[in-house]
Order: structure tokens, then sequence, then C-alpha cells
């Protein structure tokens, strides 16, 4: 008999949620840096494991938004939640609750769902009272399904994560075809790969007001060769200068990375070609926002 759970990755910015999903799925589908909110719209991520299909959604980080991109970004954390089997909810395994917790929490008491604890990157932790205390203020805080202490960077109790997920699993076809990765269409994987550079090569606010549209993905006639163009809109004439970088270096060193991983997730060469525009203060521009495919 095949199972099925959904289950909705949630937490504040930069716990690790992608870094589990991508840890989970074997293969990375979600862009990962250290920067806060770099995960902007809910990614769907699908693992079969036997009779077993797992679909995951990983939401962005649980915030107090600042600008219209920002408000939709929480407004889709919601959608996540509502209506899913499961949530798994990620926090780091040290540190207090704060205050975005707390209120996520209390989204979940009313979405009245199952939630696993998943205490991420215990690899960090020396002093084990402290993971301790951090289970204790939880479990205080929640009912919980399961706390699971994890480490997405070396794995550890990722099988005893996938074990409490099990559970959440109910009698149902499955919805995706069993070979299936994401539902994510190749142009936006694309895109994300080139903001996951930008993220990581640029200091500051620059990254956080950056969107990428893929304007053409296409394979070449006879051969393994793919061609892709990319625009990168920044907010500011400034912005677009450093993006750039002196001679082109910064967006050829974007650009190099950016092609290294598409060629690694698409299994073929890649042709990518980048250009910089200015669309000032897109961010709060509902028709932008929709046209950049964030709504």
């Amino acid at each position: 008999m095949t199972k099925t759970s959904f289950i909705a990755i949630v937490g504040c910015p930069n716990v690790g949620k992608s870094s589990i999903l991508n840890k989970l799925l074997g293969k990375k589908v979600a862009i990962v840096t250290q920067k806060p909110q770099t995960t902007r719209t809910r990614i769907v991520g699908v693992l079969t494991k036997g009779e077993t299909q797992f679909v995951f959604t990983d939401t962005p980080g649980y915030h107090r938004p600042k600008n219209k991109l920002g408000e939709k970004m929480i407004r889709a954390v919601g959608e996540g939640i509502s209506g899913t089997d499961a949530c798994l909810f990620v926090t780091e395994a040290e540190g207090e609750i704060n205050e975005r917790e707390k209120e996520l929490l209390q989204r979940l008491k009313k979405e009245n769902a199952p939630v696993i604890l998943a205490l991420n990157k215990t690899d960090l932790v020396k002093d084990k009272e402290k993971l301790m205390k951090k289970i204790l203020d939880f479990t205080s805080a929640y009912d919980f399904e399961a706390v699971v202490p994890v480490s997405a960077l070396n794995g550890e109790n990722l099988d005893a994560l996938m074990d409490e997920l099990e559970k959440t699993a109910y009698p149902s076809v499955h919805f995706f075809p069993d070979d299936t990765l994401t539902d994510q269409p190749e142009r936006v994987i694309a895109a994300e790969l080139i903001r996951e550079k930008m993220l990581l090569l640029l200091d500051k606010e620059i990254p956080h007001g950056v969107a990428v549209s893929i304007e053409k993905m296409r394979e070449r006639a006879g051969s393994d060769i793919m061609d892709v163009e990319a625009l990168i809109y920044c907010e500011k004439e400034s912005h677009k200068g450093i993006i750039i970088g002196k001679k082109g270096d910064m967006l050829k060193k974007i650009s190099t990375r950016a092609r290294i991983d598409m060629e690694n997730f698409f299994c073929c060469k890649i042709n990518l070609q980048c250009w910089v525009k200015v669309k000032e203060d897109w961010r709060n521009r509902e028709g932008l926002i929709r046209n950049f495919g964030l709504d």
C-alpha cells in the first residue's frame, strides 16, 4: 500500500531549513547561503522511499517584513503551513526562543497539525546542557510529536528524523511520479543558482535587492550544450556597477560559479550569458514582483 505525507518546513531565517531539505533529498533543489531570507518562495521537494512519498514544502524564513516582497514571503509561510499533513519546525540547537519563533508556534497551534521539532547545527554544540535547555524551552512552549537534534552539515540523526516523518504518512496514491525531485521549473532553478552566487559573493544589502529572470533556456540542436540568457535586476545604478565589478570581473565570477552548478544539476554543458539592469525599488512594486515570479 502506497502512502503520502505533505510536510511544511518552517522556522526563522538562517536556521538551515533548505540545508535539511537538500540533505534529505540527496540533491540540491533549494539555494543555501549564510545570509537571512535566502529562500523567497515556497519550494517543493519530493522524496519517494519505498512505498512512501514525502512532499516537502520549504518556506521562507519567518521574519518581520520591511517591504511588499517581505509581506509576500510571510504569506508564503502561512500558505505552506495550511492544509499540510505535518510541519517540520527547524531551529538552531543553541540559544533562546526568539519572538518570531513564538509567533510561528502560535500560528501552528491554530492549524492543529502534527509538528516535529528539528534542532539543527548540533555539530556546533560543545555544551550539551545548552542543547537540553533549548529542548526543554521548546517543549514547554509547544506539544511536539517528536524532538530530533540533527546536523544538516554532516547528516547526523537525519535517519531518525525520517523515521518520525514516516509516522505522519497516510494511505494514498503518490501525487508525483516516483522519480520526481522537485516541481520547480528549470528556469526557476537556473535563476536561483545565479541569485545564490550573488548572495555568496556580494556584501550587505545589494544581493537582497536583486531578482533574476531567465530570458532564454534552449538546447542547441545536435549537441549537449544548453544556452541560457539571464537578466539580473537590481534597485540602484550604484548596485549595478558593484554587481558588474571592475572590467566585469564580479559578473564573470558570478556567472562562472552559477554555470558550474547548472551543469551539475542539468547534466549538460551550459553556455551562460548574464546582463544587469536597474529597476528602482522593485521589491515594493506589485507588478514587478509578479513578473519575477515572487508573488
